[in-house]
């Protein structure tokens, strides 16, 4: 049986793969979040047999140093962190924190034989573009605010333990990642929530800033095939892979085309740009993911009727 740890599991995406990893049946969960934006009803619903919930802090050495003294772990997977632009700019010494838990949990794993440590970076290290599409390789890192500095910070501690102590890593840098399970004060969530409602939907500055928009299944698969790929040779990879889709669009219309898959009599409205974080575009090179993927990603189309299909989003 492999012992697997999942920080943030009571997130929207750590909750995700957690639900995939559970579908082996070789595989042992114990998953952890301190639930301050976390939920447990978002926690795998079956084979609860084989994982255990503990509610935890990776912030605190406390904390993760008594799981590390009761379980031995084969894989780590690294997805907690304080994340949305809203919170994230209120709350930066906050988000700076969330560097403690990555050096804590690098620190026991270099030690206690963990195979491999999978980590969740961002898109938002890239800063504003230099380039197009963001290549892992080549693209600079080159933004300034917390969150990504601590992402930043993460995937330099892992190549430095990788290094010194041979830790194998893979870091996955997310692009913005949307599905059922995800809160409400994520611009995709809270742009159908609010078009459900007929509500207003309120955009940052003129609209025309670009996103793309990664379904939550393929973000999940293609993290879990590389996964997969590691049990097959813990060698394989000590590699940055960008995780999201190539097609990009801009977020007024995005917001036109919830409103007309809702059939909403929602209005956009304008707000004052926001002071920063705010990137003018986003457009990931993912040809690494589209090769462990191995098959066609979900369209923004057929992910927003997913989720207007799925009982579990709730207005």
């Amino acid at each position: 049986m492999r012992e697997i740890f999942v920080s943030g599991g009571a997130g929207f995406i750590g909750s995700c793969l957690a639900e995939k990893l559970l579908e082996d049946k070789n595989n042992h969960l114990i998953i952890v979040d301190d639930l301050s934006t976390g939920d447990k009803s978002k926690l795998p619903q079956k084979h609860k047999e084989r994982y255990r919930f503990i509610k935890a802090d990776v912030n605190n050495y406390k904390d993760v140093a008594e799981i590390f003294r009761s379980f031995h772990f084969d894989y780590i997977f690294h997805y907690a962190a304080t994340v949305g632009v809203k919170r994230t700019q209120e709350n930066p010494v906050k988000v700076l924190n969330d560097i403690h838990g990555i050096e804590h949990l690098l620190h026991i794993s270099k030690n206690s034989g963990v195979k491999r440590f999978f980590f969740s970076s961002s898109s938002e290290v890239y800063g504003e573009p230099v380039e197009l599409p963001q290549n892992e390789e080549t693209t600079p890192l080159n933004s300034k605010v917390p969150y990504a500095i601590v992402k930043n910070v993460g995937e330099a501690f892992l190549k430095s333990y990788k290094k010194e102590y041979d830790l194998d890593y893979t870091v996955f840098r997310f692009f913005n990642t949307y599905g059922p399970k995800q809160s409400k004060d994520f611009v995709m969530s809270k742009f159908i929530n609010l078009a459900l409602q007929n509500k207003d939907i309120p955009i940052y500055g003129d609209g025309l800033q670009t996103r793309t928009f990664c379904f939550i299944n393929d973000n999940v698969d293609a993290c879990y095939e590389i996964f997969k790929k590691s049990l097959e040779d813990s060698k394989m990879t000590n590699d940055v892979i960008n995780v999201g889709t190539d097609y990009e669009i801009s977020i007024i219309d995005l917001a036109k085309k919830i409103i007309k898959l809702t059939n909403s009599k929602s209005e956009i409205v304008f707000l004052p740009p926001l002071e920063e974080g705010d990137m003018k575009r986003r457009l990931p090179d993912v040809s690494k993911m589209k090769a462990y993927l191995n098959r066609k990603m979900i369209s923004i189309d057929d992910g927003i009727k997913e989720i207007l299909n799925d009982t579990s989003f709730i207005l």
